[in-house]
Formats: C-alpha cells, sequence, structure tokens
C-alpha cells in the first residue's frame, strides 16, 4: 500500500477504536471481540483494550438464558474469559463484537486500488465465522493459512458496508471517495486509450489511402475510375483527417459507399485493376 493508503487505514482504525459504546452489554460484547488480544501491537487498541477493562465487566442474560458474561473485572484481570453469544445477542451487541473482533484480528489493505480486509482466527473458528457473516448479510469466504484459518472479503461493497455497520465514519467516506476516484480515473484512461487505439488506426488507414491515390492518379488509372472513386479520392484527399462518416456526410452518400471506394483504391495499388463487382 502507498503511505496515503496506509494513513488511510490507521485512520480508520482509530475511529473505530475510538468509539465508547453506552450500553454496558455493548462494551462487553466489544471485549469478547478483542479477546485473543491481550497484547496488541496496535497502540490504538492497546488504550481500546485498556479503556474496556477499566469500565468493569459484567454479565448480561439473552433470550432462554444465554449470556455473554466477562469472568472479572477491573484491570488486574487482563486475561478474563470472554465468551459471547453470537446467535442471541442482539444486533448493536453483534456489531460491537464485530467492531472489537476486527481491531484485534482484522486488517484492511488498498494495495492496487484493491479493498482486501481479513481476520486471521484459529483454524476452527474460520468456518463458524464465515457462516454466522454469511448469515447476518455479509458473506465471506474462508481458507487455511500456514495453519490458521483466514477469513475474507475482496468486494469493496461488502467491506464498505461491513465498516459502516460497526461504526465508521469519516475515514470510510474518504476510503469511498478514494475507490470511487480511482473507478473514474480508470475508466477514462480505458476511454482514453480507446480512443487513441481508434485515432492511430485512422491515421494509419489514411496513410495508405493517400499513398494508394497518389499512385494510381499517377499511372493514369485513377481517371479511369467510376465517378464515386473519384469523388471519394479527391474528397480523401482534401480532408486527410476525416472519418468515413465524415466522408459520407460530406458527399451525400452511404458510408459503406466510401468505404468500398477506399478498399478499391487499396486494392488497385496493391494488385492491379479491381473487379467490377467491387462497387456493387
Amino acid at each position: 500500500m502507498t503511505a496515503a493508503d496506509r494513513d488511510l487505514v490507521a485512520a480508520l482504525r482509530a475511529e473505530l477504536a475510538a468509539i465508547d459504546p453506552a450500553r454496558e452489554c455493548d462494551r462487553i460484547a466489544e471485549r469478547a471481540g478483542l479477546e485473543g488480544a491481550l497484547s496488541p501491537r496496535d497502540p490504538v487498541v492497546a488504550r481500546l483494550a485498556v479503556r474496556l477493562e477499566r469500565r468493569g465487566g459484567s454479565s448480561i442474560v439473552g433470550p432462554g438464558g444465554s449470556a455473554a458474561r466477562v469472568a472479572g473485572s477491573g484491570a488486574g484481570d487482563a486475561a478474563a474469559a470472554v465468551t459471547f453469544d453470537r446467535a442471541t445477542r442482539p444486533e448493536h451487541c453483534r456489531m460491537a463484537y464485530l467492531r472489537g473482533l476486527f481491531l484485534a484480528r482484522g486488517s484492511l489493505s488498498l494495495a492496487g486500488g484493491r479493498t482486501h480486509l481479513e481476520f486471521v482466527l484459529g483454524a476452527e473458528e474460520a468456518p463458524a465465522l464465515a457462516a454466522w457473516l454469511s448469515a447476518v448479510g455479509l458473506p465471506a469466504s474462508w481458507r487455511l493459512r500456514r495453519g490458521r484459518g483466514v477469513v475474507t472479503w475482496k468486494n469493496g461493497e461488502t467491506v464498505g458496508l461491513f465498516l459502516r455497520r460497526i461504526g465508521a465514519g469519516a475515514a470510510l467516506l474518504e476510503l469511498e471517495a478514494r475507490q470511487v476516484s480511482r473507478t473514474l480515473r480508470g475508466e477514462l484512461n480505458r476511454v482514453l486509450n480507446a480512443e487513441s487505439a481508434n485515432l492511430q488506426r485512422s491515421v494509419a488507414a489514411a496513410g495508405r489511402q493517400l499513398a494508394a491515390i497518389d499512385q494510381i492518379e499517377a499511372d493514369g488509372r485513377l481517371a479511369a475510375q467510376p465517378y464515386v472513386v473519384r469523388l471519394v479520392a479527391e474528397a480523401r484527399r482534401e480532408t486527410p483527417e476525416a472519418t468515413l462518416a465524415d466522408l459520407a456526410e460530406r458527399l451525400g452518400v452511404h458510408r459503406s459507399a466510401v468505404q468500398r471506394a477506399l478498399d478499391r483504391i487499396e486494392r488497385l495499388a496493391l494488385h492491379g485493376e479491381a473487379p467490377a463487382a467491387a462497387l456493387a
């Protein structure tokens, strides 16, 4: 990634880590997502873990008695066991959990203008997380890599939806603006390349046609050609940059007639007299 892309990803992570959930259940869910990153290398995530730890922990009982629980509370319980029942918790708890999971075990890459987000988990966790994400409208693929499970999104729209749902704001808008800009630049380059190629072909064709006109005029064959052929030859000489459509409009004939006349001129220059049916 470029330095600008890395700075944007860092800003997005900092924005997500700065979210302070108002509900206690969301704080517990986010701590559950952070579980496994007890010594995070990212100082932003480290500060988040300390802040959540200081807020303390408790348990919440869900439908049917299911619970998301933090065993113990306070900064001394840095290794407290955190569990989260993804299937029964409400949407806001699920998104808080995913926010913590992304900050602890996720990475976002914008290399080459492509958006790639992945979670690195235990081998047994990856298929379960991928299935759950699909169930909540965020379909993901997973694979094993060096003994670890990797859950991946490579679709920019899905990544954007995920980041929006877990609370990204200003940084996500900047990311989307860059993606739109890259898409537009790519489309513009495609159009310009196509136009440039068409122009080069047109210039080359006009050059061949002018050389052929000069050749058959020099040996007297142009004067013996049908009126339309002589008319098109004269128009081509006067406007070498004109397209076939331009010549047809100028002369008041069909484009196909212009094309046949120019083809006849080139065949005459290369092979001698063209067959009489060439203009039929």
